[in-house]
């Protein structure tokens, strides 16, 4: 009985915090994100300021807070070992996309309006620009650590940050130029396609992922998986 109270409470609890992110995003896009207050976000929810803050720590946890990291840290690990490490993770970072631009049913929070709404704010509103990085590094992070023994030794996780971060540059540029462009094409063809131009035109081809032996490699000569 007590597990089926941990899981309701944990439903209401995801329930919540959707709820009032969506309010979030929704009054910050209408009125502009300076000139709406955490209060504004909790009586448009119909929540107090505090339990705001229980959920989201900062304002900018707002916009900011996603389920990205989740997303691409399970692909990641799904992965297979074999691939260029590049390649995997830019697999990774392309489904993820798929995902949080798919239908989300009852989830106020995902879908492509949503995300698209998100990163017109992030792109418009200096603060939120600058908390950004930080979102950069955890992903960065969550990437490295669901390589687990892959990178366990200092030089194997240097290499993977690099990996990482390079995939993430990609990423930022093509969620940019999306946003710019309304979300009129697919973002995972937008992300692959910046990857194709950082890490060489077989990034665009998802069907060489399969079966692809290591050689050390990256697409374009550079060092994929080590």
């Amino acid at each position: 009985m007590s597990d089926r109270h941990s899981t309701l409470r944990t439903q209401r609890r995801v329930q919540t915090q959707r709820a009032i992110q969506a309010h979030a995003v929704r009054l910050f896009t209408e009125r502009g994100y300076d000139a709406t207050t955490v209060t504004d976000v909790a009586e448009a929810a119909g929540v107090s300021p505090m339990t705001v803050y229980r959920h989201f720590p900062t304002k900018e946890d707002l916009v900011l807070v996603d389920q990205n990291g989740r997303l691409v840290a399970e692909r990641i690990v799904a992965s297979a070992g074999t691939r260029p490490l590049v390649r995997r993770i830019g697999r990774a970072l392309a489904d993820s996309a798929a995902a949080l631009t798919g239908d989300g049913g009852d989830d106020p929070t995902a879908g492509r309006g949503f995300l698209l709404a998100r990163l017109r704010l992030m792109i418009s509103t200096p603060a939120l620009r600058a908390r950004h990085l930080d979102n950069h590094y955890a992903l960065q992070q969550a990437i490295v650590d669901a390589l687990g023994d892959e990178a366990a030794d200092p030089e194997a996780a240097f290499r993977a940050k690099v990996a990482a971060g390079a995939c993430l540059a990609a990423l930022h540029t093509a969620l940019v130029r999306w946003a710019e462009e309304d979300g009129r094409t697919e973002l995972p063809g937008v992300i692959t396609k910046a990857l194709a131009a950082a890490f060489g035109d077989d990034m665009a081809d998802p069907s060489g992922d399969a079966g692809t032996p290591d050689t050390g490699r990256g697409p374009s000569g550079d060092t994929g998986r080590r």
